[in-house]
């Protein structure tokens, strides 16, 4: 979901969006610290993933964040991740499943939305 994160943001970058990609590469041994340290900056969160959101790594990341830096979050930790389904064989409904760049792009906006009516 890296390549796909970046190209949302590439084209967040149109409408002045700025957003940080993290790429963790790892899960065990997990960097939570950087990820602290973009909330902390950011006061925002997206988790992408391609897997469904139950019973997840993001939901885990999620609750991991919401424990370590919940006073920096301007906004509920948002995560796009794939539908509760079996991925399809057929490579057009796989790419239905998975997060798209469009849905990465709505969560973006979705969330700046939420963090500026709260405040």
């Amino acid at each position: 979901m890296v390549l796909r994160s970046l190209e949302a943001a590439e084209e967040l970058e149109k409408d002045r969006i700025s957003c940080e990609i993290i790429d963790p590469r790892t899960l065990v041994p997990l960097d939570i610290d950087t990820v602290v340290n973009s909330v902390k900056k950011t006061g925002r969160l997206i988790i992408v993933s391609e897997a469904c959101r139950r019973g997840s790594v993001a939901s885990d990341i999620s609750a991991r964040i919401t424990e370590r830096a919940f006073d920096y979050l301007h906004a509920p930790v948002k995560i796009v991740a794939g539908l509760a389904t079996p991925i399809p064989y057929n490579s057009t409904l796989e790419q239905a499943s998975i997060p798209q760049k469009a849905d990465i792009i709505k969560a973006v906006k979705e969330l700046l939305q939420k963090s500026t009516r709260q405040r």
